[in-house]
């Protein structure tokens, strides 16, 4: 009965593998959702590895520096340094914002335009790009950039930041956002006052408004005036404090007394893991995990349509079959063929179209091979009982319509 069912599907080759190749593409958009949500994690799992720390330091009850927004003292560092077990710590700052290309200082003109994650680092620190594919690392304290190849900026261009042009020096490669967008790597100084500091408007009014406060006028407080508004021109913000502990050191033996000594919160991997892949993208995983059970259905549906169309369509020769004597078995086992056949076409060509299409995603897609393996066996299940109701037709057929008019 292996033969009737190939020959049946040589006889109508063509409605065969363009159902094939329809059914494959809807398959291909299954696949390629299971592969954002793939790449979402391993965005996470990037991010914290490129960052090369063993523990975040941030304000107190806050879940920074990726889910929430944080700020500590630049200070705080040289408190963490000191503790026992502590090898190496450095102040980070992030800040997710579009960057242009620019051309000479203050001119910039309409060019490509890329929403990124900036990082201020100290160079030779925890939180510096691990690696680049082209060009150097950061040697000025002002006005160079390492980028993420992704952000499409090249080496020598110049790309404003906030009332800043820099040089882009190096280019690294998967330093990513949580959420997938490309790293620009800066001096943390620059990125302090891209991130903290006020335009020159408000620092203005705000120093309008001090020097209108009687309170600080007053004769008996010499320089209170004058140190305020030096204060509010001026920045010593951070998002987080990275640290790596020394060799053989548990994570959570010096988080411990930074909890509970220093008034902040620290985090170990694990713990951050946890905050990024099961808080921070869990509603996107909610959502895909819907569209993932909403296009199952609807595969279900095809195939079962298309199957039941052509055992329809070959009543006449299903009644033949049963008058000389075929089992309802085997007329069963023709139709299962056929549908894990269709099933088959389709996953190839779904498995081909989703790789050929994941590199032009604005987001990471990961196919992982398992991931393959799962959609083969899950298409061959939903194809087995989308066939039953097919199935349940033919063994319904009398065989004598096959001799009937």
């Amino acid at each position: 009965m292996i033969s009737l069912a190939g020959r049946d599907i040589l006889h109508s080759w063509g409605k065969f593998v363009l159902t094939g190749i329809g059914l494959g593409l809807l398959i291909g958009v299954t696949l390629s959702m299971a592969g954002i949500y793939r790449g979402m994690v391993d965005d996470a799992q990037a991010l914290l590895d490129n960052s090369g720390a063993d523990l975040w330091v941030v304000q107190q009850d806050t879940q920074g520096p990726y889910a929430e927004s944080s700020s500590l003292r630049d200070d705080v560092v040289r408190s963490v340094l000191g503790l026992p077990g502590v090898a190496r710590a450095a102040n980070v700052t992030y800040l997710t914002m579009q960057v242009r290309q620019s051309q000479g200082q203050g001119e910039a003109r309409d060019g490509q335009e890329v929403r990124a994650m900036i990082v201020g680092f100290e160079p030779g620190q925890p939180g510096e790009p691990g690696y680049l594919v082209a060009g150097r690392h950061i040697t000025r304290s002002h006005y160079e950039a390492v980028v993420d190849v992704r952000t499409g900026f090249a080496l020598g261009e110049r790309i404003r930041i906030r009332r800043h042009d820099y040089t882009v020096v190096g280019l690294t490669r998967r330093m990513v956002s949580s959420g997938g967008d490309p790293m620009v790597f800066i001096p943390l100084k620059d990125a302090q006052e891209a991130q903290f500091l006020k335009d020159n408007d408000a620092i203005l009014n705000d120093r309008a408004r001090t020097a209108a406060n009687p309170a600080l006028n007053r004769p008996g407080v010499p320089g209170l005036l004058e140190a305020i508004q030096a204060s509010q021109a001026a920045n010593h913000n951070v998002n987080t404090v990275l640290v790596q502990v020394q060799p053989g050191v548990p994570a959570e033996s010096v988080a411990e007394p930074i909890r509970r000594w220093k008034h902040l919160e620290a985090y170990t991997r694990a713990q951050m893991e946890e905050i990024l892949i099961a808080k921070l993208i869990a509603t996107s995983a909610r959502q895909i995990a819907m569209f993932l059970v909403i296009l199952a259905v609807v595969s279900a549906a095809i195939v079962a349509f298309i199957i039941y169309t052509m055992t329809l369509g070959k009543i006449r020769e299903i009644a033949v079959l049963k008058l000389i004597g075929t089992r309802n078995r085997t007329i069963a086992g023709m139709i299962l063929q056929q549908a894990l056949g269709l099933g088959l076409i389709g996953f190839i060509v779904g498995k081909v179209a989703a790789t050929l299409w994941a590199p032009i995603f604005p987001k990471y897609v990961l196919l992982e091979p398992g991931d393959a393996v799962r959609g083969l066996v899950a298409v061959m299940l939903i194809c087995a009982l989308a066939s039953t109701l097919a199935i349940r037709a033919a063994l319904k057929v009398d065989p004598a319509a096959a001799i009937g008019g």
